[in-house]
């Protein structure tokens, strides 16, 4: 299904204000945690790096640049503060929804995941790739081949446990963690799409990746039966799939599924087998 509009996110004057804020935020974050700013001119893909350079330069939330088919794309890769390159770190990679859609590499990181991350980073231990859909027209597994790539070049630059790899996202992030994690089951070790939606044939390829799904019961942008009935197709494929479900929370569901619950434990208990 191809999103022409943008029915599957809310918007409006307080997600902004919010996003403008925890953008800030983590602007100082970032300055604060690494010796160059979140702001610093961005690293081109695949360049590898020492350890000395990755324990004092590469920490905190690190914009970063990449080229396909002659377009340069913006993300950013959050790296623990306390990586130096001695060891593998699990890794999740997290797809927005479509308020956080565009090219200019930093809002996207202002609503879901980056925020749980800033208020509590003992809790996310991961390095985590942070892509952002330029388009919010369409949908996430048409920029498949820019997710793998940015998370190849994420493989390259840093030290990533190649069985605890994991997916993860909110409306149609939550859709394309559904579509680009059923493309690439050999790849992530468990999904975790909140407020999303899918298809019911993509059941018999999910059915063989641990999949925990998030929606509120209140949902007018993406019904809650999008995500049960994804949940009902890949149980009766004979997948290992639970929902938790929020009542009277409304589209806002990943705020729970990120900040009040243990998503980052699950994701650890589940390596890829």
């Amino acid at each position: 299904m191809t999103v022409r509009s943008n029915p599957y996110h809310n918007s409006g004057a307080v997600r902004k204000l919010r996003q403008i804020i925890v953008v800030a935020l983590l602007i100082i974050c970032g300055i604060a945690t690494t010796s160059t700013s979140l702001l610093a001119a961005p690293t081109g893909p695949g360049t590898p790096r020492t350890q000395k350079e990755s324990s004092s330069m590469t920490t905190g939330f690190l914009t970063r640049t990449i080229k396909q088919d002659n377009e340069e794309y913006r993300y950013v890769v959050y790296v623990p503060v306390d990586y130096d390159g001695s060891k593998a770190y699990p890794t999740i990679v997290f797809l927005n929804g479509a308020g956080e859609c565009g090219r200019d590499g930093l809002k996207h990181i202002a609503t879901g995941l980056g925020p749980a991350v800033m208020k509590a980073v003992e809790k996310w231990p991961f390095i985590i790739v942070f892509p952002q859909k330029p388009d919010v027209r369409k949908n996430w597994e048409d920029y498949d081949s820019l997710v793998m790539a940015m998370l190849t070049t994420t493989q390259k630059d840093f030290k990533v446990d190649s069985h605890r790899i994991f997916l993860t996202g909110l409306s149609q992030g939550g859709h394309g963690t559904w579509a680009i994690g059923a493309k690439h089951t050999d790849l992530f070790a468990a999904l975790a799409p909140i407020c999303g939606w899918g298809d019911n044939e993509w059941s018999a390829t999910l059915k063989s990746l641990p999949i925990w799904a998030f929606h509120g019961e209140a949902d007018a942008v993406v019904p809650v039966k999008r995500t049960q009935d994804m949940v009902e197709a890949v149980k009766a494929a004979g997948g290992d799939v639970k929902l938790t479900t929020y009542p009277g929370v409304g589209h806002n569901s990943w705020d729970n599924a990120y900040s009040k619950g243990d998503l980052a434990d699950w994701f650890l208990q589940h390596p890829k087998k």
